[in-house]
């Protein structure tokens, strides 16, 4: 099994700039940005659509704002330019606030979190890959990668750590590979996606790579984020900061290794952003169609956090994380003093009798699932009490007793 550090360190290098995104043109997703006019005005942003998904309740299917204070409760931070995030409660899964929660976005690289936790319980962590050329043909050009040779064994354990610290394709496709394949992958993910209620995410490459079609939303990734949280590999993974990876095999020698760093800024503090204290991953993303994409798990006391952010229109590489950590700050403060705007729903397995009529399928616009109030949320995912264990610099380790699902266990790899 790999070393983990748990100690925070920094990244020696940083992530891509934010590039300018170039989105889907179906009338669901977000459509790509015009040219300049020629006279050297700026392209308009996108605006969401007027129509989104219920699912969860029905502001959740507005587009804007949506935010209900009671007396005594904080202003939202300003100048958030993220086109989609939501604050919810990761133990009630009450939404605490959400801007365009369900609009249709690509994901980048936070797509992992679904495919994590679709494929992460079907193999053993501690058996052993031995890489194929062909596993590692299909990885996309400019894909981040950890550094997965052919011919080279690895361990689950291993391939694991590639995909949450370095966000590897070349990882995903061997993990995909021994799942049964990429098109076998896609499938479960997509069934996964459906069974949890994650209407808005349609499936077409495992790692989040960009694809015409492929996309989730700030709702769904939150949605996905928590069930993950669930599974105590994955919360040892995405709480991981750094740890040492195999490098070359050669005989009769000890195997080499070298360090890999998580690329959440929030967890190591790389890129001029100050550690997040409290942090427990999860996930973070940036390509050329998303923008920069970030789901963040973070504890404060005995309350814990889920924020995603999609696509920040200013500020480069930093600004995921910045509007990540005002939310998170928001959250914390505002608990209590604001009434839900909607609930983080059951998967479709669990018992929905207090949630309203169950979702459609993720090809239709579905109808109310919810009025909003949050009510009932408890019954279908259990809490379970604990702190997280501080570690060196701040930074803080995922214990094992984040909420756990007290209804029936979700159909195939929940």
């Amino acid at each position: 099994m790999s070393a983990k550090k748990t100690a925070l360190t920094v990244l020696s290098a940083a992530l891509p700039a934010l590039l300018v995104p170039a989105l889907l043109a179906s009338p669901a997703y977000a459509a790509p940005s015009p040219p300049a006019d020629g006279k050297g005005q700026p392209p308009k942003a996108p605006a969401p659509p007027a129509s989104m998904s219920t699912v969860g309740g029905t502001a959740l299917g507005q587009p804007g704002t949506q935010v209900n204070p009671l007396p005594g409760a904080p202003a939202l931070p300003a100048n958030l330019t993220g086109r989609s995030w939501i604050v919810a409660d990761a133990e009630t899964g009450e939404v605490l606030a959400a801007h365009n929660a369900h609009w249709r976005l690509p994901p980048a690289s936070t797509m992992k979190m679904l495919f994590a936790d679709t494929v992460l319980p079907s193999l053993p962590k501690g058996q052993v890959h031995k890489v194929t050329e062909q596993e590692l043909s299909g990885v996309g050009s400019g894909s981040s990668l950890v550094g997965i040779k052919e011919d080279t064994e690895y361990s689950v354990h291993d391939l694991w750590l590639g995909v949450f610290l370095r966000s590897g394709n070349d990882a995903v496709h061997v993990l995909s590979a021994m799942n049964g394949g990429f098109e076998k992958t896609v499938n479960d993910m997509q069934s996964h996606a459906e069974e949890l209620q994650a209407l808005d995410t349609h499936v077409v490459s495992p790692d989040g790579y960009d694809a015409p079609g492929q996309v989730s939303s700030a709702y769904d990734l939150t949605l996905i984020a928590r069930s993950g949280l669930q599974k105590q590999d994955f919360r040892e993974y995405c709480g991981t900061a750094s740890a040492k990876f195999p490098g070359r095999q050669e005989t009769g020698k000890p195997r080499e290794t070298f360090e890999i760093q998580n690329t959440n800024r929030l967890m190591t503090g790389a890129g001029g952003i100050a550690p997040y204290k409290g942090i427990a991953g999860v996930k973070n993303g940036n390509t050329t169609m998303a923008g920069s994409t970030f789901t963040g798990a973070a504890q404060r006391g005995d309350k814990k956090l889920l924020v995603t952010v999609m696509n920040p229109g200013t500020g480069g590489a930093n600004s995921v994380y910045e509007e990540t950590a005002d939310l998170l700050d928001w959250g914390f403060s505002a608990a209590g003093k604001v009434k839900p705007v909607g609930e983080l729903v059951p998967p479709k397995s669990a018992d929905t009798s207090s949630h309203g009529s169950p979702a459609q399928s993720h090809e239709n616009n579905p109808s109310a699932s919810g009025d909003g109030s949050g009510g009932g949320v408890g019954t279908a995912l259990g809490v379970a009490g604990g702190v997280l264990a501080v570690v060196a610099g701040g930074a803080y380790a995922v214990n094992r007793r984040w909420p756990r699902g007290r209804g029936r266990r979700a159909r195939g790899r929940a």
